[in-house]
């Protein structure tokens, strides 16, 4: 699916964002339906640890909030979205630029709803690697988000 002209700006924003900009992230792309966005992360002076790697609090940060993202533009207006845990996994060190791709299919929206129809929360997994071009894998990023129908449900 292709970026609508929303979805476009809505990426030129995030990456001017402070708090995203200084992850040393930028996103690439957003699908029209938001349940795909890509992101790289640039080997760079801002990125570069003391090892001259990619920084962890790089990768993380650049990483933390795309799949939340993804649940509130992606669901209707009801439901409320919070990041509940991020666990991140270095496998390789990053010497060259990194890649992450999100995706959330209809089928986990659906079960998302679905599973909300019965209790007031769910919190939900989900994963995603950082690669290198090459599609090396450089790191594993796993989200747990929390999903509910009431803003009172967040404990």
């Amino acid at each position: 699916m292709s970026e609508s002209w929303r979805t476009r700006l809505f990426r030129l924003g995030f990456n001017v964002w402070p708090s995203y900009r200084g992850t040393g992230g930028r996103v690439q792309y957003i699908a029209d339906d938001w349940q795909e966005i890509r992101i790289k992360i640039p080997q760079s002076w801002r990125t570069r640890n003391y090892m001259g790697t990619i920084f962890g609090g790089s990768i993380y940060g650049a990483c933390d909030p795309m799949f939340a993202m993804m649940l509130i533009k992606a669901l209707p207006g009801k439901y409320v979205v919070w990041d509940r845990s991020t666990e991140v996994q270095f496998k390789k060190p990053g010497t060259e630029d990194l890649y992450a791709r999100f995706r959330m299919p209809d089928e986990e929206l659906d079960a998302i709803q679905s599973a909300l129809e019965d209790q007031d929360s769910i919190d939900r997994e989900y994963t995603a690697d950082v690669v290198a071009e090459d599609g090396t894998v450089h790191a594993t990023v796993e989200k747990t988000v929390h999903v509910s129908t009431d803003e009172s449900k967040l404990a």
